[in-house]
């Protein structure tokens, strides 16, 4: 069908229900757009990827288990619900977006006008209901369409994935499509993208790249203007150089003129910085008659903000200058600043700018925090003011709903959002962003309403953005981003410049103080250091460590720096962890530094009277682990307690490169009070090296636990007497003297003096087990004073007093001192467990994948080894079966990225199950299999990694 058979047969189209005609109807504009039509549904609704009536179930939660219906589905691609008005004329009924008073331009009632507003407003509600009502593996679509059948539709894009984002797609203004705009080619071309490539619309490729390139050009003046220069005065210099590009591309400077300007300085680079700090002079200067440049041949509006205070312009070489011109010519309205305040770090910072683009974090990372920490509490709010508005507006009381749409924009524009580590900005800007896209919402929400008047008085700007940062460069670099973020949303929806002065000094990163601020620690006199001289060694004073006031807020969403705790002393000195530590002291030793930012902000959202709605934080993926889930667990179980309302435990954050390695984050956004959260698993994950990386989430509703997960909270489990005694690490030495070839073992006398085999024995770690052994052996001389070994093992007690107790002497600990001719630990209680047994279970106490195997008693395990005192391959079954492997790594803590079997959290927590005995017979031989197949694999293969035996036995187990 072509285009104007399909809108002969339908504009205008009155009659019928839309479940008469709403199939009907899209089947054919698919035939227009040349895509598929709809399958047909199957009986399973794991087979309806792209199907009318598409059935979802409500959640647990709703109390109700009817079953819902999406008008059209189409996977990963949209969610349509339909609606047929019955408005006469068809498109040309339809209301308009362009600030026309827009409940007069009916020739019909205001009450049918008002009730179609309601009818889409209402559909569109709908629809991104279904977004979390889909099935398991079945991602957020990126769309969303709400289709007036016969007249139009809308569209609205969340490319975040978090699927509570939609906003007018591609804007305000274009957004809907009436029938007749199908005719343009490319109103078709957009929605054929819908249908087929949704992704392929994602604004944020085509800024990114644009990002890149220009930063690239900066990168390249940087380097060989710090030559010559103070790198400090060189990056102010740049970021006076981005800002009047970017003014230059907005019309807040005569559009072109700036980029001709460089261009005639080609031929005499001299000019240049005469030229630009003229410029400079003119747009800081407050007084109009004396803003006329020359240049340009006119008056300059005027900026201020402290940006172009005093500037000073550098001379650059031809090639600088060509550099420059390149960055000039592209299109500064396509810059994400979200990205390029990262990039411009790197590119002034001499030690990074090798690797520049290498570890920017992607767009669409920092929207889904933002989205869920702050975006998702207002839109809520706002679509209450909706409902309301529609209700008043319907009863007639025309002014009282432009008073409620009034009252909500004042309060957006009272709301303030705290980044306490805010980097170069980039959550401040995207949360800027987004907030001025729902204000723009707002806005024409007025203009329809007939209440356009005033409008401009006030409106959501860059002092609500408050942030906190450590070093002054990416402060000043913060500010910048924030500003240009804010001058890019207001030309998006008006065409008349802001207020002057342009530029204003809001003081609204790091209170304005143009110095460093600590989020987490200050003192007297702040930041001023005394140094001590004490026993040879500088000694650091920070006299009266505290935490300091960070600003009222009602959001805090940021990253704060990932310093493990382990490193805490190394990366910040003794005296500033010291002083850390004393400043928290409810927070514990083993948590890593950024956890100190969660606890402030928990803290701070449960104190009496405050401000704050909500926090999102991310931090390291191991959050989850025990050190760090002690801050959090005391939260969520507190008196006044918070609720996790969404947590992603395991997310790639930086961008992939050649040159750079995968960083691995968690997400948390938390509130105050026992609310049910959304835990996201991820599931899929591809082009992590690309702008646009494609992650794939499985939602689960319910209460997050500390350990972020949904359902019982396992890590509240304990000991149980039936496990109690019969799993131990292995020994653990504390002198490496102890352990001998079997050749040393004969030269001391094993063989030939009458029971020395009892304490030279065969000793294995979890590396001998799992690939190949060292076949090394150990002297064991527990149970034996030092006279009865030098007595009955002459040759022994001379290797342990030559090789051992050295140095033991060094040791701190006084038992160790004394005992020295024994292990450190000689694990007493294991010893009588394995004795009476052939042979046990072992695991490695570290190791990816949790791998359980037989060890036979004549050998000693160290302590790499987690023992299990047990014969029974039933019990080896079990250990090796699912449940366990989950259990375990729900209570595992971690050494870095690798998960750590804590035998009193995963073994003696454990509820092994009640078999009967048919059940542990098959069992047992399940386990006898594995433990054979696992020495034979390893016979066979002795190249073999843990990975490749693992998936040997998960094989043998499925």
């Amino acid at each position: 069908m072509d285009v104007e058979a399909f809108l002969k047969r339908w504009v205008g189209q009155e009659g019928g229900a839309e479940r008469a005609n709403y199939q009907i109807f899209l089947s054919e504009l698919c035939d227009v757009l040349g895509v598929a039509r709809p399958d047909p549904a199957q009986a399973s609704a794991e087979l309806n990827d792209y199907v009318f009536e598409r059935g979802v179930s409500r959640r647990e939660s709703e109390g109700l288990k009817s079953t819902l219906r999406i008008d059209l589905y189409k996977r990963n691609a949209f969610i349509l619900e339909a609606k047929q008005s019955r408005l006469p004329g068809g498109a040309k009924a339809i209301p308009q977006q362009a600030g026309l008073p827009g409940f007069d331009v009916f020739p019909e009632p205001r009450s049918r006008t008002r009730k179609w507003d309601a009818m889409m407003d209402n559909a569109r509600r709908q629809a991104e209901g279904y977004v979390f009502r889909l099935d398991k593996g079945h991602n957020a679509p990126p769309f969303i369409i709400v289709c007036d059948v016969g007249h139009c539709l809308e569209l609205y894009a969340d490319f975040s994935g978090t699927g509570r984002a939609y906003s007018s797609f591609p804007d305000r203004k274009s957004y809907r499509i009436n029938l007749e705009d199908l005719r343009e080619a490319k109103i078709r071309e957009r929605l054929i993208a819908v249908w087929t490539d949704p992704d392929s619309l994602n604004p944020a490729r085509e800024t990114a790249r644009v990002t890149r390139q220009i930063a690239d050009r900066l990168a390249a003046i940087s380097k060989t203007l710090e030559k010559r220069h103070d790198p400090q005065s060189v990056a102010h210099f740049l970021m006076r150089c981005i800002f009047t590009m970017f003014a230059e591309d907005v019309d807040l400077l005569p559009k072109g003129k700036f980029t001709e300007m460089i261009e005639e300085c080609l031929p005499s680079p001299a000019s240049f910085a005469p030229m630009l700090q003229d410029l400079w002079a003119k747009m800081d200067e407050p007084d109009h008659e004396k803003r006329f440049y020359s240049g340009f041949k006119q008056h300059l509006l005027h900026f201020n903000g402290n940006l172009f205070k005093n500037a000073k312009a550098y001379p650059l070489q031809a090639e600088e200058i060509g550099e420059l011109l390149a960055a000039a010519r592209a299109d500064w309205t396509q810059v994400d600043p979200a990205i390029f305040g990262s990039l411009l770090e790197h590119a002034l910072d001499d030690k990074e700018r090798s690797s520049l683009g290498a570890h920017y974090t992607p767009r669409a990372y920092v929207e889904r925090l933002v989205q869920a920490t702050v975006m998702m509490p207002l839109r809520e709010d706002w679509q209450t003011t909706e409902i309301m508005i529609q209700e008043a507006m319907l009863e007639g009381k025309r002014q009282d709903a432009i008073d409620l749409a009034r009252d909500f924009h004042q309060q957006l524009c009272k709301v303030r959002v705290l980044d306490p580590a805010c980097g170069t900005g980039n959550f401040l800007y995207v949360a800027l962003e987004l907030i001025k896209v729902l204000e723009g919402e707002v806005l024409e929400t007025l203009a329809r309403l007939g209440a356009s008047e005033g409008l401009d008085l006030t409106g959501v700007d860059p002092h609500q953005f408050l942030g906190l940062e450590h070093n002054p460069r990416a402060a000043a670099i913060a500010e910048l981003v924030v500003w240009i973020g804010f001058l890019q949303q207001h030309y998006r929806t008006r065409s008349a410049h802001p207020k002057e002065p342009i530029l204003r000094a809001f003081e609204n990163i790091n209170g304005g103080r143009g110095l460093a601020f600590d989020a987490v620690l200050t003192w007297d006199n702040f930041p001023n250091l005394a140094v001590d001289s004490r026993a040879g060694e500088k000694q650091v004073n920070r006299p009266n460590p505290r935490r300091p006031q960070w600003p009222e807020a009602e959001f805090i969403v940021g990253n704060p720096p990932f310093i493990g705790a382990r490193n805490l002393r190394e990366k910040l000195g003794d005296d500033y962890t010291e002083a850390l530590w004393a400043a928290h002291p409810r927070m514990n030793d083993g948590a890593d530094l950024v956890m100190y930012w969660w606890d402030r902000a928990a803290e701070i959202l449960t104190a009496k009277g405050t401000v704050l709605r909500r926090f999102g934080l991310i931090t390291t993926n191991s959050i989850s682990q025990v050190f760090q889930r002690k801050v959090t667990e005391r939260h969520l179980s507190a008196k006044a307690p918070i609720s996790l309302i969404l947590a992603i435990a395991d997310h790639p954050w930086t961008k992939v490169t050649a040159d750079s390695a995968a960083v691995r984050i968690a997400m948390t956004v938390a509130r105050a009070g026992k609310h049910e959260g959304t835990l996201l698993t991820l599931i899929h994950e591809a082009g992590l090296d690309t702008d646009t990386p494609d992650l794939k989430f499985d939602p689960q509703i319910g209460k997050i636990n500390a350990d972020l997960t949904v359902g019982v909270d396992v890590t509240k489990a304990g000991p149980l007497l039936a496990n109690e005694g019969i799993s131990s690490p292995g020994v653990k030495l504390h002198g490496s003297g102890f352990i001998v070839t079997p050749a040393q073992a004969e030269f001391l006398g094993l063989g030939k003096r009458p029971g020395l085999e009892r304490h030279i024995r065969a000793y294995r770690n979890w590396n001998d087990v799992s690939d190949r052994s060292r076949s090394v052996m150990v002297i064991d001389l527990f149970g034996l004073t030092a006279e009865q070994v030098r007595h009955d093992f002459p040759e022994v007690y001379s290797h342990v007093l030559e090789q051992v107790k050295p140095e033991r002497d060094r040791n701190n600990r006084s038992t160790y001192r004394d005992n020295w001719w024994i292990f450190g630990e000689p694990r007493s209680v294991l010893r009588p467990a394995i004795q009476p047994l052939t042979r046990y279970i072992v695991t490695g106490a570290t190791q990816k994948h949790c791998v359980f195997s037989f060890l036979e008693s004549v050998i000693t395990p160290d302590d790499a080894l987690i023992c299990v005192a047990s014969s029974d391959a039933w019990h080896l079954a079990v250990l090796s079966a699912k449940i366990h492997q989950i259990w375990a790594a729900r209570h595992s803590g971690s050494i870095g990225v690798t998960p750590r079997y804590n035998k009193s959290r995963c073994f003696d927590r454990f509820p092994f199950p009640d078999a009967r005995e048919p059940q542990k017979q098959g069992l047992r031989a399940l386990g006898e299999e594995l433990d054979a197949t696992r020495k034979q694999v390893l016979a066979d293969n002795p190249d073999l990694t843990l990975t490749g035996l693992y998936n040997v036995l998960e094989a043998i187990k499925a």
